[in-house]
């Protein structure tokens, strides 16, 4: 029986990776990731430029990006964020920052709170292909009528080792929230 949860689980990761929701929505949120000094790393900015073509395309009007910032950072993963894409032509008032939560559940939950603020409710959210499942789950859970469009660039994607590595990963973060409700501990796993 635990053999087919985590098989079946695996199988809905990869599924849901392939799966590209482009759809009008109220926001385009992007799940932060590193930032050194103000500069998205080359995961984030692969997530962020995939949420601009998204905004370009007519999808949302608002992107909204997202995560907070570790002790002695001067900035925030949500500020990087903004500016990065403000320097790359999106308005300044279509680029919300949401500036909380250390991980992607405290994120969405924080997002979730903006819109319901803001009064709206919809929204692509982009990550990784195979963050895309967890992130969605949690995002519904939050509140929010959540589908995923994930990037099909960057260092995640690169090669099936390393794809397969993050879809192991990914299930394995899954299987505990949908135990848990939490995430898992960020700190010691870097699975968030």
């Amino acid at each position: 029986m635990a053999a087919l949860v985590v098989g079946g689980t695996a199988f809905r990761v990869w599924q849901v990776a392939r799966v590209d929701d482009r759809e009008p929505v109220d926001a385009v949120i992007v799940l932060g990731a590193a930032q050194y000094d103000g500069e998205p790393s080359s995961i984030f900015a692969y997530r962020l430029r995939h949420a601009e073509a998204l905004y370009e395309d007519g999808l949302a009007p608002r992107i909204v990006t997202t995560g907070g910032g570790r002790i002695g950072d001067a900035y925030t993963e949500a500020e990087a964020g903004r500016r990065y894409l403000i320097e790359r032509g999106v308005p300044a008032e279509s680029v919300i920052a949401v500036a909380e939560g250390s991980d992607t559940l405290g994120s969405l939950q924080a997002v979730a709170a903006r819109a319901e603020q803001d009064g709206w409710s919809s929204a692509l959210v982009v990550s990784d292909p195979w963050h895309s499942l967890r992130a969605r789950t949690m995002a519904r859970d939050s509140g929010l009528d959540a589908w995923t469009s994930p990037t099909r660039s960057g260092p995640v994607v690169q090669t099936r080792e390393t794809q397969l590595r993050y879809i192991v990963r990914e299930t394995a973060a899954l299987l505990y929230y949908q135990l848990t409700h939490a995430s898992v501990d960020t700190e010691s796993t870097g699975l968030g």
